[in-house]
């Protein structure tokens, strides 16, 4: 009889497990079939459970599973996973340092760096792209967030970005359009599905330095902060509190408008308005993939 694999939870982008983006990660899924990983994924009930399937010579072999449906790349349990797996390793074994994930979109490679504060983990997507909103799935978006079009900005216009998923994504310069908007889930759900979008809609507020925790460090620097809200309505969950692949997909959004000289880097806020606030920090190079980083801390199992 097989036993059941461990399932492991983490908080990714976040120092407690109380903030960030919960992730449920499986280590020795080989012995799961797509019905068992989706059962898992549904029973944990975050947004996604990441499940490390097997080897494929150095690089682990990633599937990732939201409570309804497999999602082609999930940046936030990919931390998780490569956090997990860091603090698994041994001297010399490659969890330790650079992984490799073998994923659906494409490898993934991943850097973790040991920190009295703990592990970081920053991975780097597939290439970047971007295209137009067609001009009535843009006004169906806007109609269902109760947003006027005069709410988005004008020098940062509405695109979908592509790295790993397509993301819509908004960019609201009023800071009460941007906290006000609200939505519901069972309508928004029905779009994206329709339109073919697995992961997020990404609604983004430049902010200024002074608001919400802040980066010191990168204040000091001069490095653009946004505000973000992603839309992900499966289950219980409306909005995703951080997404790593959004946060890649608005660096390839940025570098593509021309909106940031690079190589450069920019601070992404999310998860305070569900809760669960984090923080990711997205590097934007010339060309090629967007590296986003942070933490991530195991959260307790349940009746722990």
């Amino acid at each position: 009889m097989t036993s059941a694999p461990e399932i492991l939870r983490y908080a990714a982008f976040a120092d407690l497990p109380t903030g960030g983006n919960p992730a449920g990660v499986v280590l020795d899924a080989s012995s799961l079939d797509d019905a068992q990983m989706q059962r898992i994924a549904a029973e944990v009930d975050y947004a996604e459970t990441a499940f490390v399937t097997g080897r494929d010579g150095e690089a682990y072999v990633v599937r990732y599973f939201s409570p309804i449906a497999e999602v082609p790349f999930c940046g936030h349990a990919t931390v998780a996973t490569a956090v997990a797996l860091a603090e698994r390793s041994t001297a010399g074994d490659a969890g330790a340092g650079a992984l490799r994930f073998s994923t659906p979109v494409g490898p993934i490679e991943i850097a973790t760096e040991r920190a009295p504060g703990g592990i970081t983990a920053a991975f780097t997507s597939v290439g970047t792209d971007l295209a137009e909103f067609e001009p009535a799935t843009l006004a169906r978006v806007l109609g269902l967030l109760g947003l006027e079009a005069s709410a988005l900005s004008t020098e940062l216009p509405p695109r979908l970005a592509f790295a790993g998923n397509w993301h819509p994504v908004l960019v609201v310069d009023d800071a009460s359009a941007f906290d006000g908007f609200a939505f519901d889930p069972v309508a928004v759900r029905a779009l994206m599905d329709e339109q073919g979008w697995p992961a997020t809609i990404t609604v983004l507020h430049p902010i200024a330095p002074g608001h919400g925790e802040r980066d010191e460090e990168a204040d000091a620097a001069g490095q653009l902060r946004f505000e973000a809200r992603n839309l992900f309505p499966v289950g219980r969950i409306t909005e995703d509190p951080a997404t790593g692949s959004a946060a890649a997909a608005v660096g390839g959004y940025l570098r593509a408008l021309g909106a940031v000289a690079t190589p450069t880097r920019i601070v992404i806020e999310q998860g305070r308005h569900v809760g669960r606030p984090g923080e990711l920090t997205v590097d934007i190079p010339t060309a090629g993939g967007i590296t986003v980083s942070g933490r991530a801390v195991p959260i307790p199992a349940p009746g722990d």
